[in-house]
């Protein structure tokens, strides 16, 4: 091992855990206390501004400017109390990140002096240069303007010194260029599509909500080895590196005991969190080494998503404290299991009732049924679309490579709700719908409490399976954004209620019952989904590849395939009829998502060639230069080179290799600068989908250079080292 290398190890194993200082008292005692929630708007605001301000959170009326000035005064009271010095526009732009320009609260006060000045216009809306933020051609670099507008709906919040305000960000014409407003849109459009159909079975319903409960997979590797690799640093993964010995075919890892240098920063994290208002409830290892997961309580799906957002930046800042770095790369490492972020969503009506799980009678179970069917069938018809909204460079690793869902979209619904909807499409219309709760079973020890079994199991390789009570969609990658899934998801069940809905009505005009009604519109679509989209069975099997062919699901694999699903014209209609996006607007971000997915490969390619060149073929050529020498040495004492024949081997294996590292990097360096050469975002990204293709390849030589080159050599930190640290 060369020394630098070793001090690199050494020092990682040397590291102890940083003590944390929690605050005084429980959580609930501290849950919240940097956010500006209901607590905080009825102490720091008048009767009439703060009666308004809820008017525009719970129904949706407009703001007056006098309104907003209010809410600011009491912002900014509340503010300064914690030291606040600046306020920025916090929003959600197309880089899949955050984005955020803080201004100082500071104005000349008009005697030579400043003050703290914050109006109801500096929270209402900004004007950041919106020129250099992805936008899919909507704007020419020259026409900068873009506009940022407060989001009420989502609380204002303190980071260090700064008091960020959640916003929307949309183009001078209008057009949406984040994550938020068309989220904000698609949760508006279930509302308008469930709510009607929910006043069917309980006329006090007003409002449906969407809500989301992610999970949030990730890694931490010790900084100092972070730094002696470039292609993590730069790419986010290891672009080489071979598997160590053992990894996590032990399944040690898994839920095992934390490691105190990792608990010591999940505590901080969560504390971080808390104070926040991220209701933090799970932490624990994960599959592979050096994996581990964490996961809130659910909540309002719009709310829930800024708060991953909110999150993953601090994770970040406060791994470094604890010298790890957070790898939220969707495949970090060859060879072992990937990260995911799982979205678990269901939908949930202001009454109190969750809309996906079994009522308490008849009248809730047919209910149930009703959303249950839509959603699938939702799936069903835009699977290629879904799969798309999870699409990418980085994605791509994870998906199908027996850890993570397969690149087809289908739904495991579990042995008895498969058995319930088999019963429904032969049954009676009118026979009342009674559906089995948990049902009971001793393991018979008498020191083990009743376990409770649910009416479904798991399914790991089911990419949207339903877990009682909401569905959960596993193929959205950790470093996403949830809201471009969801934004999907939620359009695509929406327009499908619609077209339920105006289907029901007939039935229902021409005199049958609610449940019949209601059971003769469904039954058509039960029979069409557990033909197609249900599937309960392996999907990491290649059978299920040729039958989900054979069922219409559709199994493109390649990235920039699956991208031009969102401008196919079913998926632009079923946009323009919810109101979620326009044309333009989808057209705009493909490119965005095309011109993202070469970026990365492109970045990813040069990575790969300039190691290849710089760090690897040299290390194989000192150890070549060592052999040579002792052939060298041993024919001179011994007048010939029998015996060496190990020397000689080793040679010729490094000779080999290193010309398969040549041709492949002049290879890949000349389909670069052809790809550069397309300008079309879409036949760019093809090309270079060739090209990560090239960087697999370009592997394997290096990978076998690792395994042979004397340990002392080689100059990156291997997968032994990096994994495990902790």
């Amino acid at each position: 091992m060369s020394t630098s290398r070793l001090e690199l190890v050494r020092s990682s194993f040397e590291r102890k855990a940083l003590e944390v200082e929690a605050p005084a008292g429980p959580a609930s005692a501290y849950f919240g206390e940097l956010v500006f929630d209901r607590a905080k708007m009825r102490k720091y605001l008048e009767p009439n501004v703060l009666k308004a301000l809820l008017s525009c959170i719970e129904g949706g009326e407009a703001l007056d400017r006098q309104t907003a000035d209010g809410v600011a005064r009491g912002m900014k009271e509340w503010a300064l109390e914690h030291h606040v010095t600046h306020v920025t526009h916090w929003f959600q732009p197309l880089t899949e990140g955050t984005a955020e320009k803080h201004d100082s609260l500071i104005d000349y006060d008009g005697k030579g002096g400043v003050i703290e000045k914050f109006e109801g216009k500096d929270l209402a809306q900004q004007e950041p240069d919106a020129s250099s933020f992805p936008n899919g051609g909507i704007r020419a670099t020259f026409e900068a303007r873009g506009y940022t507008a407060w989001d009420p709906t989502s609380p204002v919040f303190i980071e260090g010194d700064t008091l960020c305000i959640p916003t929307v960000f949309i183009s001078y014409t209008g057009e949406a260029l984040d994550y938020k407003t068309p989220l904000k849109k698609s949760l508006r459009a279930i509302s308008d599509a469930a709510t009607p159909i929910c006043r069917l079975f309980d006329p006090s319903v007003t409002k449906v909500s969407t809500f989301l409960g992610w999970e949030q997979e990730y890694f931490l590797v010790d900084e100092a080895l972070y730094a002696a690799r470039p292609d993590l640093m730069i790419t986010g993964r290891t672009l080489m590196g071979h598997m160590s010995s053992k990894n996590q075919q032990l399944d040690d890892h898994y839920f095992g005991a934390i490691p105190s240098r990792v608990n010591a920063f999940m505590r901080e994290l969560e504390i971080a969190g808390l104070r926040l208002g991220i209701p933090i409830k799970t932490r624990h290892n994960e599959v592979a080494p050096n994996q581990f997961e964490l996961a809130p309580i659910f909540g309002e799906a719009n709310l829930a998503n800024d708060q991953n957002q909110i999150l993953m930046n601090l994770m970040n800042t406060i791994a470094r404290k604890h010298r790890f770095v957070v790898l939220l790369h969707e495949k970090p490492f060859e060879g072992i299991n990937g990260s995911g972020k799982h979205n678990n969503w269901s939908l949930g009506t202001d009454t109190g009732v969750n809309l996906l799980a079994p009522g308490k009678d008849d009248a809730g179970n047919l209910q149930f049924i009703t959303f249950f069917v839509n959603v699938l069938a939702a799936v069903q018809k835009h699977n290629a679309l879904l799969k798309a909204s999870i699409a990418s460079a980085t994605n791509a690793h994870r998906l199908g490579g027996n850890e993570a869902p397969p690149a087809i979209i289908s739904s495991f619904l579990g042995r008895t709700m498969t058995e319930v909807l088999r019963k429904l499409v032969d049954l009676p219309s009118d026979t009342p719908i009674t559906i089995a709760g948990k049902k009971g079973k001793r393991v018979g020890l008498v020191e083990i409490p009743e376990i409770f079994l649910d009416n479904t199991d798991r399914n790991r390789t089911s990419p949207f399976a339903f877990t009682g009570n909401r569905f959960e969609f596993r193929a959205v990658g950790s470093s996403a954004n949830c809201a471009g899934a969801l934004t999907t998801l939620n359009a695509a069940v929406a327009d499908q209620l619609n077209a339920f809905k105006r289907a029901l009505d007939g039935e229902i005009a021409s005199g049958k019952s609610l449940q019949v009604a209601v059971m003769d519109t469904l039954k058509p679509i039960i029979r069409s989904i557990l033909d197609v989209v249900c599937f309960d069975g392996n999907g990491y099997s290649a059978e299920w590849v040729e039958e989900a062919r054979r069922r219409g699901l559709d199994t493109e694999t390649r990235v920039p395939e699956m991208i031009r699903e969102f401008t196919a014209p079913e998926s632009v209609a079923m946009f323009a009829r919810t109101g979620v996006f326009t044309e333009k607007e989808l057209v705009a971000r493909n490119e965005v998502k095309w011109e993202t997915y070469s970026k990365k490969i492109q970045i990813e390619s040069r990575v790969m060639a300039r190691m290849a060149i710089n760090h690897v073929v040299p290390a194989a050529f000192e150890y070549k230069s060592r052999l040579l020498k002792e052939l060298a040495l041993h024919k001179e004492v011994f007048g010939t080179t029998d015996g060496c024949e190990a020397e000689l081997q080793l040679v010729r294996q490094i000779n080999d290799l290193v010309e398969k590292i040549r041709v492949q990097v002049d290879a890949m360096q000349v389909a670069r600068s052809q790809a550069n050469a397309i300008t079309d975002e879409y036949g760019k990204a093809r090309a270079y989908y060739d090209i990560a293709e090239a960087i697999n390849a370009l592997r394997r030589p290096i990978d076998r250079l690792e395994e042979l080159v004397d340990n002392r050599l080689w100059p990156l930190p291997k997968y032994r080292e990096l994994l495990f640290i902790s």
